[in-house]
């Protein structure tokens, strides 16, 4: 059975290796560029029009929608600001160095045009034969759009919206639920000591309470938990950044000179050319916005309006804050608090030399004693414990052309030494080189991994604010997330089978959140193959289709703002701010 597993595992990393090949990121970023020159650079009436509309000024009760534009934006925001903006920034920073953050942003800014544009899309194929309950993603623009051009089309675009559909559903079940719901039960057995299990029967119930409400109820809780949790999250990011403020001019120009030249090594870090930064904050920026990728379109189709593009020019906010605002301060915060290429744990006491390993051109260190820390860094994250991993850089010779240096690391396993319970050691694996490499120093470094890294950011400021931040931060970004996409997946279960098959995937959906914690999951990289197969599916589905139905968004678009202009449009006062919340109708 293992080895069936690991089969298939392989089969579906190599499939992956093809859909989110170089090519299909750069792909999706040209089509970014395309929507904000044909549109005449949307991301203006994002930043005007948009946050009006969020305001309630053009609120209708009377218009076709489950919840207003406030509560729609944070249902999307609640599926993408989440854990990748807490550990995926992490790894653009550890992998592609301080310029993939620029990359970041470029790809941010221009994934405005394509969020707008495929909630455009969705909007104005959306079915609101029930108003109070209306259905939208690219699976209805497939669909009805070549309808429209030819009847005779229709069964096409049938089978093409349930292949977007299959897809959807793969990745809400994976990285929407037992994904998330997997990375809490742990953070949560560290942190606290509760059991997985329970923690996962835990986090059922409540996901449970909000999602068989319906999604007025999801609009409702979104609207409430999404300010909540990017407030507590951006309050803690500015208190590090307060105590290192003189950093932050050097940060970003670090950032912006990184972006072209190759980042230098220093510290835990080994160094990143000017294509692995690129590539790096391409793929962190289009995950964690999930642009381009037809998810967020199908909780925009629930929106209180009757003009579609008000709804996409709503939509294009959505990459702003999730990787201009909420990423780039969590890059910050890595940046200035010198997590990133920060000094080891601990040192050496005599410089461990490389000795052969069991296979051809592998070599591992002739040393297991672990020293201990230093007093600095036993005071932010603690003594050793069983389990941690932990590196050493050494030189290898052969210069790596993603890197630009010959540096490597070379892992190891904390693991308790069988002779006494108060030493430790580690079990080093290997690194390959042909002849063999050298210690770049004496130094220790405790591997934090994603989310880790950012936590320890925190804690180099204040010692356990990191802990209990990411452990208040990640149940609330789950939470969020996993309620979310289980409307996304509902959606796509509609449009397969019909209204009749809901609450069966909606206990599905909930049971999944407790199976992700029982230990049928063993590990993030086995999830992450199915989670990366639907997303990278739904990305190559719905690309096509922005590109068929462009012109039809565009003409709708320019078309809208000629009627604004010409004063077509009754505005009125803004709503407050609890009416927005709790989804009052301004007319009501």
């Amino acid at each position: 059975m293992d080895e069936f597993l690991q089969s298939f595992n392989d089969v579906l990393s190599a499939i992956n290796g093809v859909i989110f090949h170089d090519f299909v990121l750069y792909a999706v970023l040209a089509v970014g560029v395309l929507f904000t020159f044909w549109s005449g650079f949307c991301q203006y009436h994002a930043f005007t029009h948009g946050v009006a509309v969020i305001r309630g000024k053009w609120d209708d009760h009377d218009d076709p929608g489950a919840i207003n534009h406030f509560q729609a934006l944070s249902a999307a925001l609640s599926a993408t600001v989440g854990l990748g903006n807490i550990g995926g920034v992490a790894v653009a920073i550890a992998l592609g160095g301080p310029g993939a953050i620029f990359w970041m942003w470029v790809v941010g800014i221009f994934g405005m045009a394509l969020k707008t544009t495929e909630v455009t899309q969705s909007m104005l194929f959306r079915n609101t034969k029930d108003p109070e309950e209306p259905h939208g993603g690219p699976m209805y623009v497939i669909e009805e759009g070549l309808a429209q051009r030819n009847p005779k089309w229709r069964p096409i675009g049938r089978i093409i919206g349930v292949l977007f559909c299959i897809t959807l559903l793969i990745a809400t079940i994976t990285g929407g639920n037992m994904f998330q719901a997997w990375n809490v039960a742990v953070v949560t057995e560290d942190g606290l000591g509760i059991p997985q299990p329970l923690v996962g029967a835990i986090q059922a119930v409540l996901v449970g309470a909000v999602i068989l409400g319906g999604i007025k109820r999801i609009g409702a809780v979104a609207g409430r938990i999404v300010p909540v949790m990017c407030a507590i999250y951006l309050i803690a990011a500015f208190y590090v950044l307060g105590v290192h403020f003189d950093a932050i001019p050097a940060m970003l120009r670090l950032i912006v000179v990184s972006a072209f030249n190759p980042a230098e090594a220093g510290g835990a870090f080994v160094g990143a050319s000017f294509g692995l930064a690129f590539l790096w904050g391409m793929k962190r920026a289009l995950f964690s916005s999930e642009v381009g990728q037809g998810s967020s379109p199908i909780a925009h189709s629930a929106a209180k309006t009757n003009e579609p593009v008000r709804e996409g020019v709503v939509a294009g906010l959505e990459p702003f804050i999730d990787t201009i605002v909420v990423a780039t301060l969590t890059s910050l915060v890595i940046l200035s608090s010198g997590a990133w290429n920060r000094d080891g744990e601990a040192h050496f006491a005599e410089t461990p030399t490389f000795v052969a390993a069991e296979t051809a051109d592998a070599w591992t260190l002739d040393s297991s004693a672990l020293p201990a820390k230093s007093r600095e860094a036993e005071a932010v994250s603690g003594p050793w414990k069983a389990g941690d991993t932990v590196f050493a850089i050494a030189r290898a010779g052969d210069v790596d052309p993603s890197t630009g240096t010959d540096l490597q690391r070379i892992s190891g396993d904390v693991v308790a030494d069988p002779e006494t319970a108060e030493a430790w050691r580690v079990e080093w694996g290997s690194i390959e080189s042909a002849a063999a490499p050298v210690l770049e120093s004496e130094d220790i470094y405790r591997d934090y991994v994603g989310a880790a890294l950012t936590s320890h950011a925190f804690d180099r400021v204040l010692p356990g604010l990191g802990k209990w931040l990411i452990l208040f931060s990640s149940w609330l970004f789950a939470l969020s997330t996993m309620i979310s996409w289980s409307y996304y997946g509902e959606q796509g279960v509609v449009y397969i089978a019909g209204e009749r098959w809901v609450v069966p995937y909606k206990l599905f959906y909930c049971a999944a959140i407790v199976l992700a914690t029982v230990g049928l999951v063993t590990t993030d990289a086995e999830l992450d193959n199915l989670t990366t197969l639907g997303t990278g599916v739904m990305l190559i589905v719905n690309i096509p289709i922005m590109l068929i139905f462009g012109a039809i968004a565009m003409k709708h678009y320019r078309g809208y703002f000629a009627r604004l202009k010409a004063g077509e449009f009754h505005s009125h006062d803004a709503a407050s701010l609890t009416d927005i919340v709790e989804g009052k109708d301004h007319d009501e």
